[in-house]
């Protein structure tokens, strides 16, 4: 008879969190120094029509990118330690500076037209493409995961994100063997999404990853969340997942992979990279400097629990960050 190992942080699913709680994310400026962190930036690409001609009356319609490809097969490789968080919090919280600097910007988001949406693949790679979302659906089976979220501002939350492996879209560009990383970028529309006119902010959003991170099993390219379509306002139509990392690295609304031999600047590393770093692994030991990772508040809960290294996932990814000791790693 087989015996399947448990992970060390694994429970039953039924002790998964409930379905409310993933939308808003964080405030932004601390006096006149950037004091930000977070995990939002929108998708980039396929929006050229409506730069020129004004947004489309369908903008504000609810995403519905793919949506017969749901409900997805769920997978029973990733449970989780705890509830899973409620919808109505994880899509009424959320951080997205391009529609403000607060937690409350689900109904600014839905500004952001979703559809059509394409995304292109380019850099140092085979096979250089544009592809609508949609397409990339049908090529790349959808599955649901249970994952834990932790954003650098010390909440965190338990969802259940439906997408496909990274690593998939990577075997699909066929990198060169030159690509050491994988840069990302989002949607430039200041008419849909005001904070986009705050010139002190670098826009577009941008993100990046070795391509070593970008193909770990658990890096996920998230289409849905709570077995439909995501909301505009969690990073719609297509948003990054990476549960051992804080949240302000999971890039929102992806319009662009650009695969390069040179490791990228993102977005709030360029801001304040004293507190926001390229790496931000998830560490309960490496503090951020103005307040400590030492524990996480759930969303939805009057309580706080303590942090694990690597947000618990560190059988998946330890094995990439050798030395555990360089502080570097996880700024």
């Amino acid at each position: 008879m087989l015996f399947k190992k448990k992970h060390t942080w694994e429970l039953p699913e039924s002790a998964a969190t409930p379905e409310h709680v993933f939308r808003n994310r964080r405030r932004f400026l601390a006096g006149v120094g950037l004091s930000g962190a977070i995990l939002a930036a929108p998708a980039v690409f396929g929006l050229a029509g409506h730069r020129q001609s004004g947004l489309s009356p369908s903008a504000a319609r609810p995403n519905t990118t793919g949506a017969a490809f749901y409900p997805a097969q769920h997978s029973d490789r990733f449970v989780l330690d705890r509830r899973l968080t409620e919808e109505r919090h994880a899509i009424g919280y959320n951080n997205f500076y391009e529609f403000g600097s607060h937690k409350s910007i689900a109904n600014a988001a839905q500004a952001l037209p979703v559809q059509p949406w394409t995304v292109r693949i380019e850099g140092l790679v085979q096979r250089p493409t544009t592809l609508d979302v949609e397409d990339l659906l049908r090529r790349l089976p959808l599955e649901e995961r249970l994952y834990r979220h932790r954003c650098v501002e010390a909440w965190a939350m338990a969802v259940p994100w439906t997408g496909f492996p990274m690593k998939s879209l990577v075997e699909l560009a066929e990198p060169l063997s030159s690509a050491k990383f994988v840069r990302m970028e989002t949607f430039q529309l200041p008419e849909a999404a005001p904070g986009q006119l705050q010139s002190w902010y670098p826009w577009p959003y941008t993100e990046g990853l070795t391509l070593a991170e970008a193909t770990n099993e658990l890096a996920l390219l998230a289409t849905g969340l709570y077995g439909k379509p995501i909301a505009k306002q969690n990073g719609a139509p297509l948003r990054l997942v990476l549960p051992w990392k804080y949240g302000f690295k999971s890039i929102k609304s992806i319009v662009r992979f650009t695969f390069t031999a040179e490791r990228p600047t993102s977005f709030w590393e360029r801001i304040q990279p004293a507190e926001y770093g390229f790496w931000a692994n998830v560490n309960p030991e490496v503090s951020h400097p103005r307040w400590s990772q030492a524990t996480e508040r759930l969303l939805g809960e009057d309580r706080r629990v303590p942090t694990q290294i690597f947000n618990g996932y560190g059988e998946f990814v330890a094995h990439l960050y050798p030395d555990r000791r360089d502080r570097r790693l996880f700024m």
